[in-house]
């Protein structure tokens, strides 16, 4: 059993969306970057008396991406990537919780597009406050980084240069700020 971080206090933990980012980072024609967001639907932290009784529970919108580009936007959330009305959230469930002082690694289950497969979230403490409001909170950053292939998202384009329109791997981070119930 290992004792939870400095600051970290038992409990069960509702991220906050309006203070909370899920993002993803793709490689674009091998020479760029494109970045970004789903929306949150939710996620319960439940942090145990040591940190191996945690879990986390994660409900992502996949309707609601936003690369700040409306027309890719579209095209994510269609038939080609995630076919968000078939598959409106992409969800993670825990099957065990690690750590190494304040650093965790959350293993679960990853489901996008209907495709479940094990994942491993590098995940760090960033500490616990009380909000202006008397909220006791507690921030969490997570990371980890996925081949879309195995989720079932084929799409792609040859370049006449060699290479394709977008890479295999995909880098998922997440930013919460969670309120303890």
């Amino acid at each position: 059993m290992t004792a939870l971080p400095n600051g970290l206090v038992a409990g069960t933990y509702n991220a906050d969306p309006s203070h909370s980012t899920a993002a993803f980072v793709v490689r674009h024609a091998g020479i760029s970057k494109v970045r970004g967001t789903l929306g949150l639907n939710s996620a319960v932290i439940t942090i145990g008396e040591d940190v191996e009784s945690s879990s986390v529970v994660a409900e992502l919108d996949a309707t609601a991406v936003s690369t700040g580009s409306p027309d890719r936007d579209a095209h994510l959330t269609g038939p080609d990537f995630w076919d968000a009305e078939k598959n409106p959230t992409w969800t993670f469930t825990s099957t065990s919780v690690s750590s190494d002082g304040d650093d965790f690694t959350v293993t679960g289950d990853l489901t996008i597009n209907g495709v479940t497969k094990s994942v491993e979230l590098e995940t760090e403490f960033d500490g616990a406050a009380v909000d202006a409001y008397g909220n006791p909170r507690a921030g969490f950053e997570a990371k980890t980084e996925i081949s879309r292939k195995e989720f079932g998202l084929t799409w792609n384009v040859a370049l006449e240069a060699g290479g394709v329109l977008v890479s295999d791997k995909v880098k998922i981070s997440l930013d919460i700020s969670a309120i303890k119930a």
